[in-house]
């Protein structure tokens, strides 16, 4: 796991368009869904939209589209690239 420390923001607080670095997550066990979809520290994401009503938001991590909640999204801090 990268130092979350160095992570000011979560994945929640990105902005669409914008491309970030996963650090680490808030909580010390992770889910094992987030895993699976790629959200490993060190992967590179970016925000494509958000839903009309704000949840849920789809990202794009390693070559694939995935649609998480905001709940979700704020347990992923995040760093610049």
């Amino acid at each position: 796991m990268a130092n979350p420390a160095r992570a000011a923001r979560t994945l929640g607080d990105a902005l669409i368009g914008e491309t970030v670095s996963i650090a680490g997550y808030a909580d010390t066990m992770p889910a094992r869904r987030l895993i699976s979809l790629g959200l490993v520290p060190g992967a590179s994401i970016t925000v494509v939209r958000r839903a009309p009503l704000g949840d849920p938001t789809e990202y794009a991590v390693r070559g694939s589209r995935i649609a998480i909640r905001r709940s979700e999204a704020a347990t992923i801090l995040i760093v610049d690239p």
